[in-house]
């Protein structure tokens, strides 16, 4: 049996298909192709969906990372507190910025960032910290926004893997200075190519975002700040209005096909990811670890079964960094993990008989 850890086509069909293509066949005609009505009505359902003020869409989710930086005007001389296990675009938003990365470990339960080290890391050069909401389990947000008060920093979310997840009943996005989504392909909710978004509450900041994405005019010839290049086509934003409408019972399969694998790994050597008391996640990726990753990673492919890394390496060890001066050793949690992980397939379409095939064959390789 052939498992594949991702095959996008096999959400392309069907009313689907015809949707989408209805959708950008008006965005041709009408030829409202950057901005404008698609991507206006796009941003009021996202708004709505996140439960917040203002959605505000642009090119991808590195671009929401670094404009929603710009946006506190964080910059040479500042710091930002991020996680050393997550994608690159994380820290090096901030890099961009001229600001230093600040790194800090991970809860090795849930791969989020250890909310105590992220505290102890602040000091009066801590201009913000950026959760991470790995894998689509969101971070202790609550209890990053009470010390981000207490410290008089701002908290961006960095919920790309993570829209439609909740803690205690609060979307993601929902409660911090910014919450950033991707909707790169593979994300639960996907583009046709790069997209992103920016939420807020803030009426001020939401005001900063729109302009600060037409190069600090908001599309007036007039430029009050130094922005950038980050809309959103609106082509993207007429497929993921259709897409939007699907997202709950796609995050619906993707927990039932979580649940089959934890039925199955009960007991065995693969350690399933743990999802706290109060948390939904969304499983943008399943996440298990295990020991001698690269060989269990082979054995699974001459069977038939996807699989992939995320991550190999911790931020705090890339090349780029170096200048930082951390060592291996710095951060052990991270350190393990990039030794360890190893996402399964989980997207929606696959079948249950595809799922238990995928994790029965890592048992019997794992024991």
């Amino acid at each position: 049996m052939q498992v594949p850890l991702l095959d996008l086509r096999q959400q392309y069909t069907g009313d689907l298909h015809r949707e989408i293509r209805h959708a950008i066949d008006k965005v041709c005609d009408e030829q409202s192709l950057i901005l404008g009505p698609h991507v206006e009505s796009f941003e009021r359902q996202l708004a709505e969906y996140c439960q917040v003020k203002y959605a505000i869409g642009v090119s991808s989710g590195t671009d929401a990372l670094l404009i929603a930086l710009m946006a506190l005007d964080i910059g040479p001389g500042d710091e930002v507190i991020v996680p050393a296990f997550t994608f690159f675009a994380t820290a090096g938003c901030v890099a961009r910025t001229g600001a230093k990365p600040v790194f800090v470990d991970i809860d090795p339960r849930t791969f989020n960032i250890d909310v105590g080290k992220a505290e102890a890391a602040i000091t009066r050069r801590t201009k913000a910290i950026i959760p991470v909401d790995l894998f689509g389990q969101m971070a202790r947000i609550e209890a990053i926004n009470a010390i981000a008060q207490r410290r008089g920093i701002a908290v961006i979310e960095d919920a790309a893997q993570a829209i439609g997840a909740k803690r205690h009943g609060h979307p993601a996005c929902s409660q911090t200075t910014f919450g950033c989504l991707s909707f790169y392909p593979t994300k639960n909710l996907g583009a046709f190519g790069d997209a992103g978004a920016v939420c807020t509450n803030d009426d001020a900041l939401a005001t900063k975002l729109k302009k600060l994405r037409v190069h600090g005019s908001g599309h007036t010839y007039y430029h009050e700040m130094v922005g950038g290049m980050f809309r959103l086509a609106a082509i993207q934003a007429a497929v993921l209005e259709v897409k939007l409408k699907y997202l709950e019972s796609w995050h619906a399969a993707r927990a039932a096909h979580a649940a089959i694998y934890e039925r199955i790994l009960a007991g065995s050597k693969a350690v399933t990811p743990l999802i706290e008391e109060g948390n939904r996640s969304v499983y943008n990726q399943y996440v298990v670890r295990v020991q001698d990753r690269d060989a269990v990673k082979q054995k699974l492919a001459a069977a038939g079964v996807g699989s992939a890394v995320y991550y190999p390496l911790g931020l705090h060890l890339q090349e780029c960094f170096r200048s930082l001066g951390h060592k291996a050793g710095d951060f052990p949690e991270t350190e393990k993990a990039t030794a360890e992980v190893l996402a399964l397939p989980i997207y929606p379409e696959l079948t249950d008989g595809q799922i238990e095939y995928a994790a029965t064959t890592l048992k019997n390789i794992v024991g």
